[in-house]
């Protein structure tokens, strides 16, 4: 249980040293598309090795996987600022990922309203 906790603790923090990261980034492409980027979730891997971070960006698919492999080309940048701020003994290899469940969170909600719709004009008739 204490492990776990730890471990949820990092990746609380790894996530937010991360976002630190991209705010201080200096970069003209991220400064075109900075405010529609968010760290959804990172989960670390139990040796603490490896770090999947999940990105949430808004805009049309094309956009989405443009900002994770940009943001993977510079994995390097964002390694070397999670090693300054955390005290670790290894800082861990960043690998980032598409978050598709807000994608998912959102299609069903309107999957929702549009049966809400359908049912209401049925029940007019």
């Amino acid at each position: 249980m204490k492990q776990e906790y730890k471990l949820k603790m990092l990746e609380s923090e790894l996530r937010k040293v991360l976002s630190e990261a991209l705010m201080e980034m200096k970069d003209p492409y991220i400064e075109t598309v900075r405010s529609l980027i968010t760290f959804s979730r990172v989960e670390v891997s139990k040796d603490k090795r490896y770090a999947d971070i999940y990105v949430s960006v808004l805009g049309d698919e094309s956009k989405r996987r443009e900002v994770v492999e940009y943001l993977d080309s510079k994995k390097g940048y964002f390694r070397t600022y999670v090693a300054k701020s955390i005290r670790m003994y290894v800082a861990p290899e960043l690998r980032f990922k598409e978050d598709k469940g807000i994608e998912a969170t959102v299609r069903i909600a309107q999957l929702l309203d549009s049966i809400k719709e359908k049912e209401k004009s049925d029940d007019n008739k």
